[in-house]
């Protein structure tokens, strides 16, 4: 049986969203694998078919399963552009459709992780707004199977999400292209969500949607144009603490380190890791 698990107050409260639904590759790709076993599942509203609570080690932890993107269960103010994402995706007519496969696949992963299961990570964040962070996740069922290729098997998640080398050292892109094969198999079945889609339509739809990415990408792209820069030379502590990564100690190494002839001389700033220098070199001038 699944276990009932009793969560924290603040965790009760959390609202559990999927990550933005596009190709990411995971960085952690070098980092070592951990793998937890008897790990149970645990009740949470917030559940979905790929990202939901368990209980690891004594300590409740969200996950996100790798390479899988499956339907929102429900619409909220912070899910419905997901929604309309995944709805135009599938090709469906409209966004009850795409809910209800979501509650379907949702109620497939409490069935498939009734049992205690297996799961292997590096604990990488994944995106969301869930209290305490979710992490990325291959996640393996009591009998063996992999939950992620299940989902995409039943027509209940596309093969859309970030990846990496697999457990058992299949190379990320691979793992990614047998997922897609596995995808496209479960669409001419016309299996799970799937049925509901409409051949005549979801060209026209996913081109929508890419107009509409392109679109907000524009915005995006203009809004950093047009935000003014931060400068190395000049910023008081209170500027520079608006930078992301920057706190109290670097801000105050970044004036010590002063004067600047060069907005690349941030990578020699003691303190200051070069990785997140190069992240706010966009922002800063001199």
């Amino acid at each position: 049986m699944t276990m009932h698990v009793p969560l924290p107050n603040v965790l009760r409260a959390a609202l559990l969203t999927c990550s933005v639904a596009v190709c990411l590759w995971c960085g952690a790709a070098e980092q070592q694998m951990v793998t937890v076993t008897n790990v149970w599942y645990v009740d949470h509203a917030a559940n979905d078919g790929d990202s939901f609570w368990a209980l690891m080690n004594g300590t409740t932890q969200a996950l996100r399963l790798y390479f899988v993107d499956a339907p929102e269960s429900s619409a909220s103010a912070l899910t419905v552009r997901r929604v309309r994402e995944q709805m135009r995706y599938f090709g469906h007519s409209n966004a009850a459709q795409t809910v209800m496969c979501g509650q379907r696949a949702a109620a497939f992963t409490t069935k498939q992780l009734a049992q205690p299961f297996t799961v292997q990570t590096v604990y990488a964040s994944a995106l969301g707004s869930t209290a305490g962070g979710r992490i990325y996740a291959f996640v393996t069922c009591a009998d063996g199977r992999d939950l992620g290729e299940l989902l995409v098997r039943k027509g209940l998640a596309s093969a859309r999400g970030v990846g990496r080398e697999t457990p058992d050292k299949i190379a990320r892109d691979e793992r990614a292209a047998q997922l897609q094969d596995l995808e496209l198999a479960a669409a001419l079945k016309r299996a799970g969500v799937w049925h509901l889609a409409d051949a005549d339509r979801i060209a026209a739809m996913r081109a929508a949607e890419r107009q509409d990415v392109r679109a907000l990408q524009e915005i995006q792209a203009s809004m950093r144009t047009n935000v003014a820069r931060i400068s190395l030379n000049t910023a008081a502590r209170a500027e520079l603490l608006q930078l992301k990564g920057i706190g109290e100690k670097r801000a105050a190494a970044i004036i010590k380190a002063r004067p600047y002839h060069s907005v690349s001389n941030l990578f020699a700033v003691p303190g200051v890791p070069r990785a997140l220098a190069q992240e706010i070199l966009p922002h800063v001038s001199l």
